[in-house]
This record gives C-alpha cells, structure tokens and sequence, in this order.
C-alpha cells in the first residue's frame, strides 16, 4: 500500500426529513447565499430550504448550469461581496455544488483575478463555509474537497481543489431523488461506477482493504441501479445510491492506491467541445480506455472480472474481454451508450478531442503517466 493521508472533516446527514436540522448546523447570525439550478425551486426542495431557515438572513442565486461555468459563478461572487454573505449554502447535484465551491475560494481570493483559481491553479488561502443539501446521487462532491468548472471562453474544463472547500456538512435525504427521471438516475450510477474504477483498476498494491470496498460498491451499483430505474419511489434503493457514491469520491477508497483519471480527462475534453452529459462521455470512454490498456491494467481486470463479474473460468484474457463487455451492456442498460456514434460524432470529434487534450497539456495521462497522445488516439478510435 502506498503512502497516504486520509482527512475529511465534512458531517453527513444522512436519512428522511433531515432538512428540518439545518438552523443547527449554520450560526443564527450568518448572512447565507442559497445556490441552486433550476431543478431545486421546481421540486419543492428550495422551499423547504427557506422554511426551514425562517428568521435566518438568507438571499439566493439560481441559474446554476450543469458543467457549472465561471461566467456564471463569477456573479455570484460579486453578490457575496456586495451582500457580505459569510455563509454558502449550495442545494442540488454535484454541479452547484461544484460551483458553490468556486464561490466559495473566489469570493476570499485576494491576489488578483479569481480566474487565476482555475487557469494558473493559483493557492486558495481561505473560503467561505459551505454547507450541501443534496438532491442527485452522482459526484460525491457533497463530502469531497475538488470541483470542476468550465471557462466558456476557452472551452475549457478545470478542477479545483483544497482542503478549504470541503463542505462543512451535507445533509443526504434519500427521498429528494425521488423526481429524478431515469436519465439522471443513469447517468448517477454511471458517474459513480466510473469514479470507483479509476481509483480501483490500476495496478496491485496490496491494498485489500481499499479494493474490497470499492469491489463491494461496484456491486451495489450493479445490483441497485437496475432497481432503481425499474421501481419508482423506492427509498432504500435511493439511499443505497446515494451513500455509495459518496463514499467512491470521499477519499476513503483513494487512500494508498494509485488513481487513473485518464478517462476523465479525455471526457472532459468531450463535455467541453459537444456539451454531452459528464456522465455519458464516461459511458463512451471507458470500456474502450480499458480495452486499450488491458496490459498495463491485467492483474487488475482479472480481479475485476472475478470479485465484480464472477468470471472465474476460462483464460485470463478471455476474462476480461467477457468483463469488458458485461461492463458496457451495464452502462447501456441504465441508458447510457458506449460509442461516440450514438451522438452523431465521428472521426473529426476524435481530433478535435485530441487537439484539446494537447492544448490543455494532457499528454501524460494515466496511473502511471503513460497514456499518451496516441493512446488517447486508440481509445477515442476505439470508441467511435
């Protein structure tokens, strides 16, 4: 196992009607900055926010996109400034949360243009506190210190990350993902399978700890995501959903492993430049990611085909390509499908993509730094 440290200060919340503690966690005297999209007001979860807050003073920016961007977020943080806000509240999916933790670093950066934050990854020294009421199981953004937003300008996707942004709490209720349509509950389950894998499908380091956890939930996303789509106001199965995608990006699975992210890195590029769904360019990049690299990634594959897909027999290689394959019927199964063509993207979409990836300097990609260009190349081919 490699050398880690493990911190994560975030409270959760977890259960029904946990809504009605928020005047427990934020001091009464707090000036709060509500941010939301626009699913948050249509579903009643705003208004039960504001009730719950009655007598606190609160003021609210909506408008949050999914891929939160800066020009966006960049209003929101002269409305900190110009209504003293020392407390953010951020209530939806991971991309106001995302976005609220922007907020959060710009509104305290003193040093020259927030935009620095993004584009030169400049220090955050402080930030505002954030507190997350969660309404979409997906990102784990709720109880993990790292954001990505987008600069429209540049068609650029960028993370963010400090031990300051960790939200202060999170307050998970199950039944607040009880209107999401089946898209968002797909694309949920795939954006979590999907961060499990890039920290779990690398290379051994004797870490069995780590890898039985993150082998037991990719199991319940398998078992659960199905269920999910197929039985409507199911409260454990949502809860199920919920917490495990907290737990694949809190950090906890991550520790002493090494981490991927190339598929990331290559969806980003994908979500910038066609405004696919983060969730679905993930869908489309990693059965053929793990394809390509299967060599680098055996012992791994084999593991996963075994523990994850039950495939204990036949060659080792055999094995995997059957792992490989339950892998993508997976994703297509919850809505998502697995190749550049479903978008009416093509063979110019893979260079553009690559010219991106080689603008943005992401030449070296991978575990071990070793996915290049031209591995890239084979992937986004492979996909096609």
């Amino acid at each position: 196992m490699l050398n880690f440290d493990f911190y994560n200060p975030t409270r959760v919340i977890f259960g029904d009607d946990r809504i009605a503690e928020l005047p427990k966690r934020i001091p009464h005297e707090a000036r709060i900055l509500i941010l939301y999209g626009n699913s948050a007001r249509n579903t009643g979860t705003l208004d039960e926010v504001l009730d719950s807050l009655v007598g606190h003073e609160v003021f609210e920016f909506g408008g949050i996109e999914p891929n939160p961007s800066y020009e966006m977020l960049i209003k929101a943080v002269e409305v900190v400034k110009a209504e003293k806000i020392d407390f953010l509240l951020a209530v939806g999916g991971g991309s106001v949360i995302d976005g609220a933790k922007f907020v959060a670093a710009a509104a305290c950066y003193e040093s020259g243009d927030p935009l620095d934050l993004l584009t030169r990854r400049a220090r955050i020294l402080n930030a505002l506190p954030l507190g997350v009421v969660l309404t979409l199981a997906a990102t784990g953004s709720e109880s993990n210190n790292g954001a990505v937003i987008t600069h429209l300008a540049t068609h650029t996707k960028h993370t963010l990350m400090s031990e300051r942004l960790y939200p202060v709490f999170a307050i998970l209720d199950p039944t607040k993902t009880f209107t999401l349509d089946a898209r968002q509950i797909g694309n949920g389950v795939v954006d979590a399978f999907v961060h499990i894998t890039e920290q779990y499908l690398t290379y051994p380091v004797n870490s069995p700890v780590q890898d039985r956890i993150a082998e037991g939930l990719l199991l319940t996303l398998i078992e659960q995501g199905p269920m999910a789509l197929a039985s409507g106001r199911d409260y454990d199965v949502r809860a199920n959903l919920m917490w495990t995608a907290s737990l694949a990006l809190n950090g906890l699975i991550g520790a002493g492993v090494p981490h991927d992210w190339a598929t990331h890195m290559i969806g980003h590029e994908l979500t910038a430049l066609y405004n696919i769904d983060h969730a679905r360019t993930l869908a489309i990049v990693l059965p053929s990611m793990l394809k390509v690299r299967k060599e680098a990634k055996h012992a791994k594959l084999v593991q996963y085909a075994e523990r994850v897909w039950g495939l204990t027999e036949g060659e080792e290689d055999q094995r995997i390509r059957y792992a490989l394959a339950r892998t993508s019927k997976f994703f297509e199964s919850m809505g998502l499908p697995t190749k550049l063509s479903a978008y009416n993207l093509g063979q110019d979409a893979v260079e553009a993509v690559l010219k991106q990836l080689e603008a943005h300097n992401m030449t070296a990609l991978g575990e071990k730094r070793d996915v290049t260009l031209d591995i890239s190349r084979k992937v986004l081919e492979g996909a096609l």
